[in-house]
């Protein structure tokens, strides 16, 4: 079997996205494979489960994957004990479980097996990735053809950390969804003044007339469902849309909201939203009745002093930017030590890899139709320069949180809080300055569309 043979046959199975690395002599099952010196190759392979694991004196995360290995006949052996395992105080991923609970009688597996369980330096090992989030794997002997064309080949790719990413026949070209990417936005830039809109869960074309309207609009132009979707928006990239006054100085809009994960744990969690912000909220502060809010700036290690509680990073040494328990928890916590609400450091990890492997931020301007009108259509426009954020890994988040970067703002409240029919309004959202945007990923690159 040839290089191209071997895409093929996986392309057959379903594979979208192929990426491959040359193994080390010691790369095999008791010495776990390398996959990264950072969480960024988290952004390629899809996990089915993050989770800290605090057996003995280890201390990790442990991402299951849903991974088989495919034979050249086609073939599928599961391996149901694959994952990939998160050292932080390193930091580095490695590859561990591969081969427990593989069963198959095939001649050609007991090869593969061979090969992995062996010190041999030269192999390559492929990882293809399924529209479905499986993964496939394949690996080849350093002599063998295909690893000769891999070889060959290498300049010739995508570098994705200690991987490269191949071309499958006939497939979108991954390097490609840039330019598409780009094509789009300049012709929505060209467009003008485009009337305010959204595609709502069932695709349908709605008015939209509400401050989110902006990114709403946007993403109905590149037709984007509203949803709550837990990947990337379009063509692998997270689209963030901000409001601007000049669109030549795009860096200084306002800030930008960059996920809106729910608290995981905490008080929020045990008692629910109504007790938290009967809790921890207060009476508003704008002179609206009867009604309870939980708001204002949140930053690491500083009291807000309308709800008493303090941003702390548990399991997180600032000073080192390494997270020291893999169980560590984003947490507001009061003056007596009441953990009010928490997130687990697994949760916002798994979600960033998946989201917010790159990103584009869009600068928009609005305005109301007539101007002066209140409640009347809103139009949009977007400028010819958009930022591509590309580069990132999960604990560039928590870094940015520490230094105070990336904080939480958010919009919960009771309105009608005294009455039998009062209504819980809830928007946990952690933000960044747009000049900040830097902190969450190695490249930001202003481009003319």
């Amino acid at each position: 079997m040839d290089l191209q043979q071997l895409k093929q046959l996986l392309k057959d199975r379903g594979v979208k996205r192929l990426f491959a690395k040359e193994l080390a002599a010691n790369d095999n099952s008791k010495n776990q494979p390398y996959f990264g010196g950072d969480f960024e190759v988290l952004s390629l392979f899809p996990m089915k489960k993050l989770e800290a694991s605090t057996v003995g004196i280890n201390k990790n995360l442990k991402a299951e994957l849903d991974f088989s290995w495919i034979l050249p006949s086609g073939e599928l052996v599961i391996a149901p004990h694959a994952k990939l395992i998160l050292y932080p105080q390193y930091p580095e991923v490695r590859f561990s479980g591969f081969l427990q609970g593989c069963r198959s009688s095939s001649d050609s597996w007991d090869s593969m097996r061979r090969l992995m369980s062996m010190r041999l330096a030269g192999r390559v090992l492929f990882f293809g990735v399924t529209e479905t989030d499986k993964i496939i794997g394949f690996v080849v002997d350093g002599d063998s053809q295909i690893a000769a064309e891999f070889h060959a080949q290498t300049h010739l790719s995508s570098n994705r950390g200690v991987f490269f990413e191949l071309l499958l026949p006939q497939s979108f070209n991954p390097a490609d969804s840039r330019t598409l990417l780009l094509y789009e936005l300049g012709r929505i830039h060209r467009l003008g003044w485009i009337l305010s809109k959204q595609l709502d869960s069932h695709g349908v074309l709605k008015i939209c007339n509400a401050p989110q309207c902006g990114g709403l609009t946007l993403e109905a132009e590149l037709n984007i469902s509203k949803n709550s979707s837990v990947d990337p928006d379009f063509a692998n990239w997270e689209i963030k849309q901000h409001g601007v006054s000049n669109f030549l100085r795009p860096q200084t809009s306002k800030a930008i909201t960059m996920m809106t994960p729910e608290p995981t744990g905490g008080y929020y969690r045990e008692q629910g939203v109504e007790a938290f912000v009967r809790r921890f909220g207060y009476a508003d502060r704008n002179g609206v009745a009867d009604r309870l809010n939980f708001g204002g700036i949140f930053r690491y290690s500083v009291r807000h002093p309308l709800t008493g509680l303090t941003m702390k990073l548990s399991g997180y040494d600032p000073t080192s930017k390494k997270i020291t328990d893999p169980n560590g928890e984003i947490q507001l916590v009061n003056d007596q030590g009441v953990v009010a609400a928490s997130w687990g450091f697994a949760g916002i990890i798994a979600h960033w890899s998946r989201k917010h492997a790159q990103a584009a931020f869009v600068p928009s301007q609005v305005q109301k139709i007539p101007p002066t009108s209140k409640g009347e259509k809103l139009m949009y426009r977007y400028g010819n320069t958009v930022r591509l954020a590309e580069h990132t890994n999960s604990l560039k988040v928590i870094d940015a949180i520490a230094s105070g970067d990336l904080y939480y703002d958010p919009a919960i409240k009771i309105v009608n809080q005294s009455q039998a029919d009062s209504e819980i309004k809830r928007r946990s959202q952690w933000r960044v300055a747009s000049k900040k945007i830097g902190s969450l990923y190695e490249s930001v690159t202003p481009v003319t569309v």
